[in-house]
């Protein structure tokens, strides 16, 4: 399998280069950053060689021409930003009615899964309270993570009436229907995610921790076996876990 990985000298593009490297069914196409250095391409546009799949650990302002590239060479893309605008998740969604995309705001199978057991929670305890908190490393853009918003996600999943309150602060009583988002950025912590779910007799508490940053170069691996050779389409963990 030929790859593409966008956004190959930021950190996970570097993990995700030596899996390749080390796999011997995988080979590297090409390499891009914005920079253009190592030996990368500045601009996908600039590479018109073969390829099987796209990867793209790069930065969510180049959407558009990510997908465009994609589109215009009938390539699967791997979609592994987080942060991305409405605008942005619309190009993508669209984007899958011509060629296979795959995006998952964390590409961690565990995460996956803490996803699920979060929704089944949400169904059982429907009228609890529910807090979430995200602790990432100090140089991370983004706040709330986007796998956060997942979780959160998948509790709307069971209960549409509740709405997201990020970084709460002021003076006002918790609103039954709201789920709290506490972002936490700090030292070099990969990424933990803890869901708790209250009522006034018990809680429940759901965490993930990631211990090495490899696992989502992996789960990026995982998702483009996966995608090659699939039908136009928006896939997404669920179908990998399936």
């Amino acid at each position: 399998m030929n790859i593409i990985v966008n956004g190959a000298t930021g950190h996970l593009g570097q993990l995700l280069l030596g899996i390749i490297e080390s796999k011997p069914d995988l080979e590297l196409a090409a390499g891009v950053s914005h920079s253009g250095s190592n030996g990368t391409f500045s601009s996908l546009s600039e590479y018109d060689g073969p390829a099987d799949v796209v990867i793209d650990f790069s930065h969510h302002d180049g959407t558009k021409d990510l997908l465009d590239y994609c589109i215009s060479r009938n390539l699967p893309v791997v979609v592994c930003t987080t942060g991305q605008t409405d605008e942005e998740l619309a190009m993508i969604k669209e984007a899958g009615t011509k060629i296979p995309v795959f995006r998952s705001a964390n590409m961690s199978v565990g995460v996956a899964l803490l996803a699920k057991l979060v929704k089944q929670a949400s169904a059982v305890f429907n009228d609890c309270d529910v807090e979430i908190v995200e602790i990432h490393h100090n140089r991370k853009i983004d706040a709330p993570s986007g796998t956060a918003i997942m979780l959160a996600d998948a509790v709307k999943e069971t209960r549409p009436d509740v709405y997201y309150n990020t970084g709460r602060s002021g003076q006002c009583k918790r609103e039954p229907n709201e789920i709290g988002i506490t972002a936490v950025r700090r030292g070099n912590v990969v990424g933990t995610h803890e869901v708790m779910f209250g009522t006034n007799s018990q809680t429940i508490t759901l965490t993930h921790e990631a211990h090495d940053r490899a696992l989502f170069a992996d789960g990026a691996i995982d998702a483009a076996r996966f995608l090659v050779g699939q039908p136009a389409g928006f896939y997404d963990m669920n179908d990998l876990l399936a």
